[in-house]
């Protein structure tokens, strides 16, 4: 089977790739580079492309006959995104309408979207379930939503099927240390408290010590980027098999606090740092969970790395070879 990958030079999309090629399917990744490395790629080939490029896009297409997309090309950063919606919406939702465009005028109708618990805002209900209303609060989140809504009235007009996979935080990096996290800027808390403990940054900040859980600071659901990549081989597999559309949370059901992972972080790496404790930020919810049942139950999912510990120790091997 073939399969195309967007933004496959990227964090997610990289060890995606890399869970593929070990499947044996044949891949072609399509990225700008833009936030990529091209030494991410571990199997298949890389035509260098920016999904605005609609003659490259569909030529690339034609000549690789996919059997099945799979989109990982966006923008990522929340605060980014309040600042800057235009970049957000072009990218992240009309980008990905050309791609969808140039499937559906090619006859590909499998795809797998990479999509985010960003989608849910502020939710009523912890954990989090697939029932939850879509009501994102920053540019970020619609602009994946807006996604979510153009794959399900593809499919109800055409014979598109197609998987949207809603993260949570993912985290760690390849267990065999070939590719990890690799963000500039980075956002993200285990990479930032790691590149602390390496010396490569003045400090660590916690963002709020008020919240109401258990030791204040906020609760995320980090879930290991190889578990992952597994996650979207199963919805891949759902598809080719028959499978009907669908959308599934990524995450492992229970979370961490900022301190939590702090603390766990100064044991692994045995590096003293610097913390900081500063304000609130705004729209930052107080727990992040996801209700993972679902996913567990339809695409038989069985995470492999769901621990902490383990999730820091793969981040920290990685983040002291870059």
């Amino acid at each position: 089977m073939k399969i195309f990958v967007t933004g496959g030079a990227g964090y997610i999309g990289s060890h995606m790739v890399a869970a593929l090629g070990a499947k044996g399917y044949e891949i072609l990744v399509y990225d700008n580079l833009s936030t990529g490395y091209r030494d991410s790629l571990l199997y298949g080939k890389l035509v260098v492309g920016d999904l605005s490029d609609k003659a490259l896009l569909v030529k690339t297409l034609q000549d690789f006959k996919p059997d099945a997309v799979m989109h990982f090309a966006a923008f990522i950063q929340v605060g980014e995104s309040v600042k800057e919606p235009l970049k957000y919406y072009n990218n992240n939702s009309v980008n990905a309408i050309n791609l969808l465009h140039a499937m559906m005028d090619l006859g590909i109708m499998k795809f797998i979207f990479s999509s985010t618990a960003a989608v849910y805002g502020h939710p009523r209900n912890v954990p989090i379930s697939e029932l939850e209303p879509i009501s994102p609060i920053n540019p970020y989140g619609w602009s994946k939503a807006v996604i979510e809504q153009v794959l399900y009235d593809l499919s109800l007009a055409k014979d598109l099927r197609y998987i949207a996979l809603r993260y949570f935080n993912a985290a760690g990096a390849d267990p065999q240390g070939r590719i990890g996290e690799r963000h500039d800027p980075e956002t993200h808390l285990i990479p930032l408290i790691l590149k602390a403990a390496n010396g490569n940054r003045e400090h660590i900040t916690i963002y709020g010590t008020d919240y109401p859980t258990p030791d204040g600071t906020c609760i995320r659901d980090y879930i290991h980027v190889a578990d992952l990549a597994n996650a979207h081989i199963l919805a891949l597999e759902h598809l080719f098999e028959g499978g009907k559309s669908d959308v599934f949370n990524c995450g492992y059901g229970h979370g961490y606090s900022v301190h939590e992972v702090i603390q766990t972080a100064l044991r692994i790496t045995g590096k003293d740092f610097k913390i900081v404790k500063s304000e609130r930020r705004e729209g930052d919810p107080p727990i992040l969970v996801a209700e993972s049942s679902k996913i567990i139950k339809h695409l038989n999912w069985k995470p492999q790395y769901d621990d902490l510990s383990y999730i820091i120790k793969t981040a920290w091997d990685w983040e002291k070879n870059i």
